[in-house]
């Protein structure tokens, strides 16, 4: 139970209970449709006059739509509600250091288009290129309303939308949520991408309704973690929770962008088993094109043993850092996120093995990989918009 900090609070107000009420209806809708009135005052427990008054609102709105009459042997024949998800766009904004991936879908995460482009070194050109690629998206679909945007990238921002720790990307003191307003005209959320990521699973994931605990490991030039806790996203002091990607596995090993050695990230990310792989073979590949992580998967499908070997070595050092979150969060499941997991037949046993002799087994965690073909990371990002309309109302 959340005690009350009576230094900072927020009456419940009837805008409050409206609110509340109204996204009662949207996910009952979202979760039931097709639903006449009766239907949801009779699923919902609200009074049918409730149920009207949201219902005119959000058709107004054009959340809703209503479809086909039904049928009874007496009284009012019901019309049929439904959500107008055709209708709804909400733009997913995927932050890497090398690659921005901008994409239109509706509420359902479900993309209509999208567009990448290689990610600008300077922020403020970043935020003309996103701000020209959703003018053009929302151009070539002038039949979807544009709800938000949300923007998931490697790093740590505070509740204004500033970034507070960005060391893969290299950005520092960028208020980027303010920026991209003014450049958009249009409502943004940011959030570290493995956040982004353990919201998506819970919205659109398939997994079970009564999952609280889960934390979302996103492997790619470096390691994030979000942790979800009891239904609810930790962002912790200064927003800096989740930051296991930067634990220290060895002092002497090394160096990581942070300032320190030996990082989680700078033995199990991306950028980590590219630089093992390539340390000695600099000589023999001349000046031919930097290997990516892509590449590498590719050679250890074709059988070179020294690619092999460096995706063995990532999985081990995979699952020790997973030994760690099982350990002390005991999570109900965690989700592995990036392209690694295309490799999962051959690096998820050897992560299994590592956790079973590290970690705790009373905590009976499942370690999943995510399918890549969902774009976790860019169905996070729209999942930061989908739960302003959806999710429970900000409430002391």
């Amino acid at each position: 139970m959340r005690k009350i900090d009576l230094t900072n609070f927020q009456v419940a107000t009837s805008e409050t209970a409206r609110q509340i009420n109204r996204r009662i209806t949207l996910n009952f809708l979202r979760h039931h449709q097709p639903m006449s009135r009766a239907d949801l005052s009779r699923r919902s427990g609200l009074q049918r006059s409730t149920v009207s008054a949201i219902v005119d609102q959000l058709i107004e709105e054009g959340w809703v739509t209503e479809g086909a009459i039904g049928r009874l042997p007496r009284g009012r024949r019901p019309r049929f509600l439904h959500l107008n998800v055709e209708r709804t766009g909400i733009v997913g904004v995927n932050l890497r250091p090398e690659t921005t991936t901008v994409g239109l879908a509706n509420v359902d995460a479900r993309f209509e288009a999208q567009r990448a482009f290689p990610t600008p070194a300077d922020p403020a050109v970043f935020v003309r290129a996103v701000a020209r690629t959703i003018a053009n998206l929302r151009a070539a679909h002038p039949r979807m309303v544009c709800e938000g945007v949300g923007v998931s990238l490697p790093g740590r921002v505070d509740e204004s939308g500033r970034l507070v720790f960005a060391p893969n990307l290299g950005w520092r003191d960028v208020d980027l949520r303010q920026m991209l307003e003014s450049a958009t005209g249009l409502p943004v959320n940011v959030e570290n991408a493995a956040n982004a990521c353990a919201l998506g699973e819970v919205w659109f994931g398939r997994h079970d309704e009564h999952l609280r605990h889960l934390v979302a490991v996103t492997v790619s030039e470096g390691i994030g973690v979000g942790v979800l806790l009891n239904g609810q996203l930790v962002h912790g002091a200064h927003a800096m929770a989740g930051e296991f990607g930067h634990m220290m596995l060895d002092e002497e090993g090394p160096p990581c962008c942070c300032g320190k050695r030996g990082c989680w990230e700078r033995f199990a990310s991306n950028s980590a088993a590219v630089e093992h792989y390539t340390s000695g073979l600099q000589a023999s590949r001349g000046e031919a094109e930097p290997l990516r992580f892509d590449d590498l998967l590719r050679l250890a499908a074709e059988g070179d043993a020294r690619a092999g070997e460096t995706l063995e070595r990532m999985a081990h050092f995979l699952g020790v850092g997973l030994a760690t979150i099982v350990t002390g969060l005991a999570p109900q499941l965690i989700v592995v996120i990036g392209e690694v997991t295309s490799a999962w037949d051959r690096v998820g046993p050897i992560v299994a093995a590592v956790v079973e002799r590290r970690a705790l087994h009373q905590a009976q965690t499942r370690i999943l990989p995510t399918d890549h073909t969902t774009q976790p990371r860019l169905r996070g990002a729209v999942t930061l918009v989908v739960q302003q309309h959806f999710g429970v109302p900000n409430v002391a």
